[in-house]
């Protein structure tokens, strides 16, 4: 009476209508790099696809990167392949460095080491064009373009954030900087107790916001662990997030430019010069409104834009940095102690980073949570298939995040004059999106469990065979 196949979708159907959404995605990714490159060398600048193309020889920018990229890569891999892929990696780097040392060039830019990883994900597409065939290749090319992806992700960023400078010679940090009066100036208050901790404690923080992509890729390694035995991927994993960020945050950038407290209100990079171990150090002193932070506060005044040099990128609003590590944050809550530990540590070092350092303000913040849980929703929502509450929550937090930059824009003096009334409301927005992300990724969790225990009430239901027709008809 009762059949596993009962309910279920056993049709093309869905496969192709997948398979079509992703030829799609990857045919605008691709323009999207292609636009890309064009407008930077419209600017005078390599783009995305030249400066990942030439770490096929030259030293990259990041070797740790191209290394995590290839973990993420062998995910797909069984333990023989990835020693042997790990193997070729530090092989290959080794050959780089000899040929260099041989012929006397010095590494000043970039690292001396990542060359190798590069290849054997490179190597891997190959393999699986040449060596592989149906669901075989299509998992190497998938576990391929997820560390290609990684590393694309990076050299768009920074692209981007040149573009920022270039296209946006005027700044809105003076209304994010009087909105920010309604919390109370956190960035101010932060920043002179990061000053108070010393070298030890700047350092400590410096390292720890300049690893949230060590941290991510550790992260998404936990969730990948069975792709290799399960042969997939899961629904939704840490990595997608992080590129959806990383995508439409810059976006957001060419639409509110803002530069940051330590840059339109101090010395820049400078000011962390004397207790900095790793950090570029460099000054804009020259087109700071005044030097102020993070002793005092900006007055209260009418805010307008100010110009600003074509060097500092305008990547404050939303912040990035905190849509990651809520990102990580939300990621780990499934995962063992010591990653939800750690998840939740990462997160509150780069908040107090984000704001000690001068890189944004309380504002910026606030946005960034909002930022990153309406992408959040909308992929999960995507993953289990739209409802009405999926929709609800992403429309929600997209009404809620063009609020509050609207807010910052044109309200900025009447959210510094009642700050007993504003902050707490700025608060309680964001808070509601937070309820609302839990309050129904429960609920889908929740209906996703039901229905998973109503099929297998079901199989438990199937009547079966008695034990002796069975074995005699196995005979």
């Amino acid at each position: 009476m009762f059949s596993r196949t009962k309910g279920r979708n056993t049709s093309p159907g869905p496969r192709r209508s997948r398979t079509l959404l992703w030829t799609a995605a990857g045919a605008l990714t691709l323009g999207f790099l292609v636009a890309l490159e064009f407008a930077a060398r419209h600017y005078g600048v390599a783009g995305p696809i030249t400066n990942q193309a030439r770490e096929v020889l030259f030293p990259p920018k990041s070797g740790g990167l191209l290394y995590a990229s290839m973990a993420l890569m062998m995910v797909v891999l069984t333990w023989r392949q990835r020693l042997i892929a790990l193997a070729a990696a530090i092989g290959i780097d080794l050959a780089f460095l000899l040929v260099r040392w041989a012929a006397g060039i010095e590494v000043t830019g970039g690292h001396p080491f990542g060359n190798g990883a590069l290849w054997v994900v490179l190597g891997c597409a190959v393999i699986a064009l040449t060596r592989r065939t149906g669901p075989e290749r299509a998992l190497l090319l998938k576990g391929v373009g997820l560390g290609l992806l990684l590393i694309t992700g990076r050299k768009t960023g920074d692209t981007w954030l040149l573009i920022t400078a270039e296209t946006r010679p005027d700044v809105l940090d003076p209304y994010v900087a009087i909105a920010d009066h309604a919390l109370g100036d956190p960035s101010w208050l932060v920043g002179r107790v990061v000053e108070a901790s010393g070298a030890v404690g700047y350092n400590l923080l410096d390292f720890v916001y300049g690893q949230l992509p060590v941290a991510a890729v550790i992260v998404a390694l936990y969730q990948l662990r069975n792709v290799a035995t399960e042969r997939r991927f899961p629904r939704h994993h840490l990595v997608r997030s992080f590129l959806l960020i990383g995508l439409l945050g810059p976006a957001v950038y060419m639409i509110y430019p803002v530069v940051g407290p330590i840059f339109a209100y101090g010395t820049g990079t400078e000011h962390w010069a004397s207790v900095s171990i790793w950090s570029d150090t460099w000054s804009t002193r020259q087109w700071a409104v005044a030097e102020l932070w993070p002793t005092t506060p900006p007055p209260l005044t009418t805010p307008h834009p100010i110009p600003f040099d074509e060097i500092t990128p305008r990547n404050c609003m939303p912040s990035l940095h905190t849509a990651w590590a809520t990102a990580i944050f939300i990621h780990t809550r499934d995962s063992p102690r010591l990653l939800r530990h750690a998840g939740t540590f990462w997160l509150v070092a780069t908040l107090c980073a984000t704001l000690g350092f001068g890189y944004h303000y309380g504002a910026d913040l606030i946005a960034g949570v909002v930022f990153v849980l309406t992408i959040e929703a909308g992929l999960r929502s995507f993953d289990r298939g739209w409802d009405r509450a999926g929709l609800q929550l992403v429309a929600y937090g997209t009404t809620v995040f063009a609020a509050l930059l609207a807010s910052y824009y044109y309200l900025p003096t009447e959210l510094a004059r009642y700050p007993w009334l504003s902050g707490p409301v700025l608060l309680l927005a964001m808070a509601s999106v937070v309820y609302g992300y839990v309050r129904t990724n429960a609920a889908q969790e929740a209906e996703a469990a039901s229905t998973h225990g109503g099929g297998l009430a079901i199989a438990q239901e199937t009547p079966q065979p008695p034990l002796a027709d069975t074995a005699d008809t196995g005979r």
